[in-house]
């Protein structure tokens, strides 16, 4: 009996030594996200990701905040299963030119580069949900910002909705409660509202997100009263009450546009809140003590950007044999 009980376990460890090579060269097996995902079928996928999300950013400082705001797009439309990098085609009309995204979301080019590189080492390995949640992770930090760990495993939608993409994207007219509603859609909560919301200290908004709180303000025909009477100036400026200047680009955060900091919570402390749905967040008692927290200790904002960030990047994923690795971004195999 002793004798059977060795043997026994020897078989077994024979077993194990062989199946872990197996999953690691197989990481569609697994279903779960995992840190060490593509250890052994893709390890030099983290240093293709940075150096493309650092070649891109160099070329246009704007990257980095739209690399963000995609994965963000991608993540709140039914999960983070890269359905926003889809193109369109005769059985489905994809989220990208959803009018919440058309004309607005960018980097598709960025992740289509990264892709190509990583296919060229690791040919149907790694997923473009993946590489967009570590595009968004690089892009952050490369402007300053946190870090984030971003476990892997992610798998690639084969369909993809405009019209789940024009219920559940937040829209920066509507108000708070809806926006906290399609957050709390996704099990994210009140903080991860304010804390995400926070992204805004980079990037750019087109005028026609914010005119009418410049010339007609809830219908008064008269600007927002709350706005900053400098900003609404300048703002005037850039955006002249025409719709030739709907498409005209203003700062998100006007004092430090490209660098991932807290002073966009200052902003809205100081009434110089470009959007409406961020204006209002320091204007809700749910909301503003958080806002005035954040605008005194960046330490605390990028610590709690990261932690909204990792759970955000979980939400709705697919794992082990849903969907498929895509060989290209832009369609399905």
């Amino acid at each position: 009996m002793a004798y059977r009980v060795v043997i026994n376990f020897t078989f077994f460890f024979l077993l194990l030594a062989t199946l872990v090579p197996l999953i690691q060269m197989f990481p569609f097996c697994r279903n779960q996200l995992d840190m060490n995902f593509y250890e052994g079928s893709c390890p030099r996928l983290p240093m293709i990701v940075r150096y493309g999300v650092w070649s891109a950013i160099s070329n246009d400082n704007r990257m980095a905040a739209s690399l963000l705001r995609l994965h963000f797009h991608d993540c709140i439309v039914n999960g983070c299963d890269g359905s926003v990098l889809l193109d369109d085609t005769p059985y489905f009309t994809g989220e990208k030119n959803a009018p919440p995204n058309r004309k607005s979301i960018r980097g598709f080019e960025v992740i289509d580069s990264i892709k190509e590189q990583v296919e060229r080492l690791c040919p149907s390995i790694v997923s473009c949900a993946d590489i967009l949640a570590l595009a968004a992770r690089e892009a952050i930090d490369l402007v300053g910002g946190p870090s984030w760990p971003v476990a892997l495993g992610r798998r690639d939608a084969i369909t993809t909705s405009q019209a789940a993409a024009n219920q559940q994207i937040p829209s920066p007219i509507e108000p708070l409660d809806n926006i906290i509603a399609k957050f709390a859609s996704k099990g994210l909560d009140l903080r991860d509202v304010v804390v995400l919301s926070g992204g805004h200290t980079i990037g750019f908004a087109q005028c026609f997100t914010f005119k009418r709180r410049l010339f007609d303000f809830q219908g008064s025909g008269k600007p927002d009263p709350v706005l900053d009477s400098l900003l609404l100036s300048k703002l005037q400026n850039m955006c002249p009450n025409k719709d030739t200047s709907n498409s005209n680009l203003a700062p998100l955060d006007a004092t430090t546009t490209l660098t991932f900091d807290n002073e966009y919570y200052r902003n809205l402390v100081s009434n110089s809140g470009l959007l409406d749905s961020d204006q209002a967040l320091i204007g809700d008692p749910r909301t503003a003590s958080m806002v005035y927290y954040y605008s005194t200790n960046q330490f605390s904002f990028y610590n709690d950007f990261a932690a909204s960030m990792v759970k955000l990047s979980n939400v709705g994923v697919l794992t082990g044999l849903q969907g498929q690795i895509r060989k290209k971004c832009g369609s399905v195999n």
